[in-house]
């Protein structure tokens, strides 16, 4: 019965990953990722991020065995759209600042075309840093998701001890799905990385979409934002 439960937990996890605003998310951060490796590690740090904050939300949650009070939900969801926005946004404010050229180079695999100014800040081919906005987004998401998630294990299992297990299956299988989802999304970045055009056409498609998907969700959750307080 319990591996069940986690085996459950586990592809729900998966699922949860895989949600638009997620989805859009880690898009947004990886529309300049150089490489197949470089956009999976910000799909990891994203799902790290995410459970951080979903198994501390959780614990709290669990131990003090209340909810999520709605209109505290309502306003990290509309922090989420809020977010959004910004990376969309700031992925526009580069493409249209940096005024940059193709070329091939190797990144962790065969030579991978890619646009960037000369001059461009932190630009270092072969030197890689931790992704610390990858993790700040996924925080910012898994304390949106934790309401619907501390319900959700609530439901599922009878003890406070179950119910931590659940959640750290929960994201571990976060960070799966995410990382999957890094390389599914990694797959046409790179086809599109050896056509110039193509590839800023593709990052203006994914600035616009996430924008939009912001925008979106502080309309749906405009009555919590505005009123909390």
């Amino acid at each position: 019965m319990l591996l069940s439960v986690l085996v459950f937990g586990f592809l729900v996890g998966v699922r949860h990953a895989l949600e638009a605003d997620h989805v859009a998310a880690v898009a947004s951060l990886a529309a300049n990722s150089r490489s197949l490796g470089e956009t999976i590690r910000l799909g990891s740090v994203w799902g790290v991020g995410h459970t951080l904050t979903l198994f501390g939300f959780g614990a709290l949650a669990l131990s003090m065995d209340a909810l999520i009070p709605e209109q505290l939900s309502r306003t990290l969801e509309a922090l989420v759209g809020l977010m959004l926005v910004i990376l969309g946004a700031d992925l526009i404010r580069r493409r249209v600042r940096d005024q940059s050229f193709p070329h091939h180079h190797a990144a962790d695999g065969p030579p991978f075309r890619h646009i960037h100014r000369p001059s461009a800040p932190g630009h270092r081919h072969g030197r890689r840093t931790f992704p610390g906005r990858a993790l700040l987004v996924g925080m910012i998401h898994g304390m949106a998701g934790s309401a619907a998630l501390i319900v959700l294990a609530l439901q599922t299992v009878s003890s406070v001890s179950l119910g931590l297990l659940y959640i750290t299956v929960f994201g571990a299988g976060s960070i799966v799905g995410m990382s999957l989802c890094a390389a599914a999304i990694s797959v046409p970045l790179r086809w599109a990385g050896r056509r110039t055009q193509i590839y800023r056409g593709l990052q203006a498609v994914i600035a616009v979409a996430t924008v939009a998907l912001g925008m979106m969700i502080l309309w749906e959750q405009g009555g919590g934002y505005w009123t909390i307080g």
